[in-house]
C-alpha cells in the first residue's frame, strides 16, 4: 500500500471555543469519511453477499454521520446542518482520523481498517450512550447496535482471510502493519476532551478504552495467525485539520454535486 503524506497534529494545549461542537463533529466526520470508502466499493466487492454488505454498513455509518452533523450544527449556531457540514467544507476543516481516510487498497486493507475502526467504535459508543447529553446519548444507543453487527462481519473477515492462503495471509498481514499505526490517533487526549470533560459531563477515560481495544484486537488478531506490529511511529494530525492527500481527492468526488449545484434540490 502506498504510503501517504501526513503531517503532526496540534499541540494539546491549543484553546477549543467551541469544544462540543469539535467532539461531535469528529465523530461524525469519522464515520462519514469512512462511510464514503465503503461505498467506493459498490460494484467491486469480492462476491454479491459482500458487495451488499459493504454497502449497507456504508449506509449506516453515513446514517450516523447524518445524525452527528446534524447535531454538530445545533450545537455551533451558525446556521449549518448536516449537508453543509458534510458538502462545504474543505479537508483542513474536517477532524475525522488519518485511519479512516486511508484508500481502500485491496479487499484485506478494507476490512483490516474497518475491523480496527469497528472496535473502537463500539467501545466508544457503548460509553457514550452513558453519558449526560441527552442528544449524544441517544445517537450512541442507536448506533452501537449497528456498529455492534459491523464488527462482526469485520473480525469475521479478518479471521478467514488471515487463517486462510498463504496469499490471503500475506495480504492481511501487510494491511495490519500499514495501518497499525494509525491506530493511536484514536486514543489521544487533547484539549478538546479536557474541556468537553469540564463543561459537558462527558469523560472518557481513553487509557482504558485503549486496553479494551488491545484486547479485543490482539485476540481476534491471534486466531487470524496475525502478528501484532511492534510499536512503529504513531501517525496523527487528522483531529486538528492536517490530513493526508488522500482526503482531497476523496472530498473532491464526494462533494462535487453539491458544489456544483448549491441549493439544489430533489
Amino acid at each position: 500500500m502506498t504510503e501517504p503524506s501526513f503531517q503532526v497534529a496540534a499541540p494539546r494545549s491549543t484553546p477549543v471555543a467551541n469544544p462540543l461542537f469539535e467532539y461531535v463533529l469528529r465523530l461524525g466526520d469519522d464515520r462519514l469519511v469512512l462511510g464514503h470508502r465503503l461505498s467506493e466499493w459498490c460494484g467491486h466487492g469480492p462476491i454479491l453477499e459482500e458487495d451488499i454488505a459493504l454497502a449497507n454498513m456504508a449506509l449506516d455509518l453515513i446514517g450516523h454521520a447524518t445524525s452527528l452533523l446534524g447535531l454538530a450544527g445545533e450545537l455551533e449556531g451558525r446556521g449549518r446542518d448536516a449537508d453543509r457540514l458534510a458538502y462545504f467544507r474543505d479537508a483542513v476543516a474536517y477532524r475525522n482520523a488519518l485511519l479512516v481516510e486511508v484508500p481502500n487498497g485491496d479487499f484485506a486493507v478494507t476490512m483490516v481498517r474497518q475491523f480496527l475502526f469497528d472496535a473502537y467504535s463500539v467501545l466508544i459508543w457503548d460509553a457514550l450512550s452513558r453519558c449526560e447529553h441527552e442528544g449524544l446519548a441517544a445517537i450512541a444507543v442507536k448506533s452501537l447496535k449497528e456498529d455492534k453487527y459491523h464488527l462482526r462481519h469485520s473480525s469475521e473477515w479478518v479471521v478467514r482471510l488471515g487463517d486462510g492462503t498463504d496469499e490471503s495471509h500475506a495480504r492481511a498481514q501487510a494491511a495490519l502493519d500499514a495501518l497499525w499505526r494509525y491506530t493511536g490517533e484514536l486514543f489521544d487526549q487533547d484539549a478538546v476532551d479536557d474541556a468537553v470533560a469540564a463543561e459537558a459531563f462527558i469523560a472518557i477515560d481513553k487509557a482504558a478504552l485503549h486496553s479494551l481495544w488491545e484486547k479485543m484486537v490482539t485476540d481476534v488478531l491471534r486466531r487470524a495467525t496475525l502478528t501484532v506490529p511492534a510499536d512503529p511511529a504513531m501517525r496523527r494530525g487528522g483531529r486538528r485539520g492536517f490530513h493526508t492527500e488522500a482526503l482531497g481527492h476523496m472530498l473532491a468526488t464526494m462533494q462535487i454535486v453539491a458544489r456544483s449545484h448549491p441549493g439544489a434540490a430533489w
